[in-house]
């Protein structure tokens, strides 16, 4: 948890399917966000690229750059961009994901004090809220979890955002229930989650079935978030699609072999 409350902040979000969020500040009210994510911003409203969050006050230069590292470890960019209202009335200032999704508003205070999130998922918060990373508790679920090694980790009492790819599905898990999820749709869960990766069924399943060799089960008690489509797989297809040298496309051949590659990789 933060040493100090969040501040207060209100918002909108703007937009359906490629969404920004809209926070307006009071007076003396900041707002931290990923670099480079700010869309625009009022008159009175000032910046600064700083390394830390603003929590590790007191950590000196050197708990500033192990912030900045870990920040790297977990996708993020090392600096972290505060905006200021430094108007006499509320100014609004809006951040845009970097990718077609939604964007997910979470109170913290109403979560627990905590959410862990995917890497590169944090969009902006309320200042106060503590930006980490986690672990992952078993080398499987890192290594083939889709996600890698490091999540985040926010904490505090105010409101963060995060944003994620498609659209997204708010589930309730409750003890002695099971959810067995793609590994790359999970987007964000409550720290009561256990997070494991298991096979996805038999040996023919898990080659021809098209959903991957391993999927992420979550146990517990909490709630977790997931995404209709992981990022990796919207990228996945634009490459496959992209024109290459002779005007096919990289996931496209010539005579037969491309007509039938053509014909399975339709939905």
């Amino acid at each position: 948890m933060s040493p100090s409350r969040a501040h207060v902040i209100d918002y909108e979000i703007i937009g359906d399917d490629i969404q920004a969020v809209e926070i307006e500040l009071d007076p003396g009210e900041t707002v931290i966000a990923e670099a480079g994510a700010m869309n625009y911003m009022e008159d009175g409203i000032t910046f600064e690229a700083k390394m830390g969050d603003g929590t590790e006050a007191g950590e000196g230069m050197i708990g500033a750059l192990f912030g900045a590292g870990k920040r790297l470890l977990a996708g993020e960019s090392v600096m972290i961009t505060h905006f200021t209202n430094r108007g006499q009335g509320k100014r609004r200032v809006a951040f845009a994901a970097p990718y077609p999704g939604k964007i997910i508003p979470m109170h913290l205070g109403e979560l627990g004090g905590e959410v862990i999130v995917q890497r590169d998922g944090f969009l902006c918060a309320a200042f106060g809220t503590k930006l980490d990373i986690a672990f992952t508790q078993r080398f499987g679920a890192g290594f083939f979890g889709g996600e890698g090694f490091v999540l985040q980790r926010l904490s505090g009492d105010g409101w963060v955002f995060i944003h994620a790819c498609g659209s997204i599905i708010r589930k309730e898990i409750r003890p002695g229930e099971t959810l067995r999820v793609d590994t790359g749709c999970l987007v964000a869960m409550t720290p009561g989650i256990d997070y494991s990766i298991e096979k996805a069924g038999n040996l023919k399943s898990m080659v021809f079935g098209g959903e991957g060799l391993f999927l992420a089960t979550l146990r517990g008690q909490g709630t977790v978030w997931l995404q209709s489509l992981p990022f990796s797989r919207l990228a996945n297809k634009i490459v496959k699609s992209a024109p290459v040298q002779g005007g096919s496309s990289v996931g496209e051949g010539g005579g037969i072999t491309g007509a039938l590659g053509n014909l399975f990789e339709q939905d």
